[in-house]
């Protein structure tokens, strides 16, 4: 990245002036949610970059387009397995009743499970509809931008390329028929991100950051990242002991209180929801429309 433009914000998206193009860019407005922008119908101007990849995006190319979809920030093909991080929070451990973990809970997502913002429909599995289990986590994520493996906590920030928005969507009829995660939480499109990787030379404390989870405009989970259990550098040393993470790990970092699974009566996701994880500032809001499979 030494040589490359230092970004702030990157979206990777689909632009007005031709539908067979994915390109790279930089929102020209710093202070837009995309995302709510886009679901709204306004319009986000986009400098674009050289490189084809948030992992190498080049240098700014003098041209602007329009976004007419935006897209994960990663491709599918960039991602490899996605590390993610359950009961991460002091007030969601106290909704499920559970001690505080003295070690992260780790379990996997596959590259399958990568999913894009609205327009794209996020998928509800048959698995899923058959006893109406399907439940929203609204999550910070964290990507990698280069190889790590046994770094400690004091290096672990230097190998964060940056931060978007996650939703950890759940199936958990199949979550508590098992003692692994991997089948219940990896269904295909079970992991959308977006809209936005945000450098940490803008976010250099995530600490600082909110997150609000809302379904159908009403909000559900509202909380500070400052209630995570075990820190971002924990997390990137943790898994990076005798692992190798290469570039374009996305990292989730776990939900806050309010997952529908711990409400009365229960909140489920159906055919026709929409759910909003926003993180602010800078990530804006990651929107997603659900559909039956």
């Amino acid at each position: 990245m030494s040589n490359a433009f230092k970004f702030k914000r990157l979206v990777r998206f689909v632009p007005k002036s031709t539908a067979s193009r994915i390109l790279i860019g930089q929102p020209i407005r710093h202070d837009i949610d995309v995302g709510a922008a886009l679901r709204n119908g306004e319009q986000v101007d986009v400098e674009i970059l050289s490189g084809t990849s948030v992992l190498a995006p080049g240098v700014l190319t003098g041209r602007n387009e329009i976004i007419e979809r935006v897209l994960s920030p990663l491709a599918e093909n960039e991602v490899g397995t996605i590390r993610c991080i359950g009961l991460n929070y002091k007030q969601h451990a106290a909704e499920v009743k559970m001690d505080l973990p003295v070690t992260p809970t780790v379990f996997m997502k596959p590259s399958t499970a990568l999913g894009n913002p609205w327009p794209a429909p996020t998928l509800l599995p048959k698995l899923t509809q058959m006893d109406d289990c399907g439940d929203y986590e609204s999550e910070l994520a964290v990507v990698l931008g280069k190889t790590a493996k046994n770094v400690t906590e004091d290096e672990a920030m230097d190998y964060v390329l940056g931060y978007t928005a996650c939703n950890d969507v759940s199936s958990r009829s199949s979550q508590f028929a098992q003692s692994q995660w991997c089948f219940s939480k990896g269904f295909d499109g079970s992991c959308p991100i977006g809209p936005t990787l945000v450098s940490t030379s803008v976010i250099q404390d995530p600490s600082k950051l909110h997150i609000r989870g809302k379904k159908n405009g009403r909000v559900l989970q509202d909380c500070s990242i400052n209630d995570l259990i075990f820190s971002i550098p924990k997390l990137v040393s943790f898994l990076s002991q005798s692992t190798t993470l290469p570039p374009g790990t996305i990292i989730i970092t776990g939900t806050p209180a309010g997952v529908g699974v711990g409400k009365d009566p229960k909140e489920t996701l159906r055919h026709g929801d929409e759910f909003s994880v926003e993180i602010l500032p800078h990530i804006g809001t990651l929107v997603n429309k659900f559909i039956n499979e």
